[in-house]
């Protein structure tokens, strides 16, 4: 999927009759913006992908040529928008954004024995779990060699935030020896594992557009608002979406044994013994409990609920968005964050 095309995506996913007419026309601003640097970002890569050596070029390339929003860099590069032209470092560190998120996508796949990612086969499928991981290393370094360019207090922020990748990973690792329901649990996971790269690209682009403290913090803060809202529409879809359009398969999380939101609630919310009972089935592999599960929490409600919690994150977003200066980027950006929120709509 190449840029352009994943842009129409979000548009059709932020249809007029779900968000207005201005969010779903601000969304096609986006190729006007940035499209040409989006393009320079998926060069550089594609570039730093290929400084590897076989076959972990071949597995993160695997990855990369099945596209993916790219939300990511195209957050940072509108924060920069919104205070200055997009110049070569914040095109060098939307790349390294999207590196980390590849890099995490590949690891991830390894932990949770992933089959299938943005429609085809996992790169541990095709190549190993070996392969797979050492890929995503990979990526990581050639992030962190992007990075090491810009301003003195992005990279040490980018560090932070693998630290904070990781945490996360481990908390939700943890979780399989020792099942979560506690919503803290589940919300600890997702700012270390969702939120945190999102914050640190906000507060990248919006510090080499030159941007004042206040703003790099309030975009940060936004961007972090914006990641949980993210992750609360992933774990909606999970129960309910059209894998045609997802690319992934239905109930994959509740399979590979995640504990998510609609979950949580759903277990709060009705028959804690007899949710569990079926989470320690699925765990056991019991696909029979899976069925019977998602049943379970699509009829609770539950869904709607973190439905609902999502709109409230994009809400608390777009209100960061208010002292930033008026400008198309920030509108742009605003809609962009309307427009992933709709997909739960």
């Amino acid at each position: 999927m190449t840029f352009a095309a994943a842009i129409d995506a979000l548009g059709e996913t932020a249809a007029p009759e779900r968000v207005g007419d201005r969010a779903a026309s601000r969304l096609e601003d986006v190729r006007a913006l940035v499209s040409r640097e989006m393009i320079d970002v998926e060069s550089l890569v594609a570039t730093h992908i290929a400084a590897g050596v076989s076959p972990a070029i071949e597995s993160a390339r695997h990855l990369f040529d099945a596209g993916g929003k790219r939300v990511r860099p195209m957050a940072l590069l509108l924060a920069n928008a919104c205070f200055a032209p997009i110049g070569e470092s914040a095109r060098g560190l939307a790349a390294a954004a999207e590196l980390v998120h590849m890099a995490t996508l590949l690891h991830d796949d390894v932990i949770d024995d992933g089959d299938q990612r943005r429609g085809r086969p996992t790169s541990r499928r095709v190549w190993g779990n070996a392969v797979s991981v050492l890929a995503g290393d990979l990526l990581l370094v050639e992030a962190l060699r992007l990075a090491s360019r810009a301003r003195s207090e992005t990279w040490p922020e980018l560090v932070a935030t693998l630290g904070r990748l990781v945490d996360g990973e481990v908390v939700q690792l943890r979780g399989r020896l020792a099942v979560s329901l506690a919503e803290e649990t589940y919300f600890e996971i997702v700012r270390g594992k969702t939120a945190s790269l999102f914050e640190w690209a906000l507060r990248a682009g919006a510090r080499e557009g030159g941007a004042p403290a206040r703003a790099i913090d309030a975009l940060g803060a936004f961007g972090a608002h914006l990641g949980v809202a993210f992750q609360l529409v992933d774990d909606v879809l999970d129960y309910d979406a059209d894998e045609d359009l997802t690319g992934k398969s239905m109930l994959a999380d509740l399979a590979e044994g995640k504990i998510t939101l609609p979950l949580i609630r759903a277990h709060a919310g009705g028959d804690q013994a007899a949710v569990a009972a079926l989470v320690a089935r699925v765990r056991a592999g019991d696909a029979s409990a899976a069925s019977a599960l998602a049943d379970a929490v699509k009829s609770s409600g539950a869904c709607d609920a973190v439905r609902d919690l999502a709109r409230t994150e994009t809400s608390r977003a777009l209100a960061l968005l208010e002292p930033i200066p008026a400008s198309r980027a920030r509108e742009v950006l605003a809609d962009v964050a309307r427009g992933l929120a709709a997909r739960v709509s």
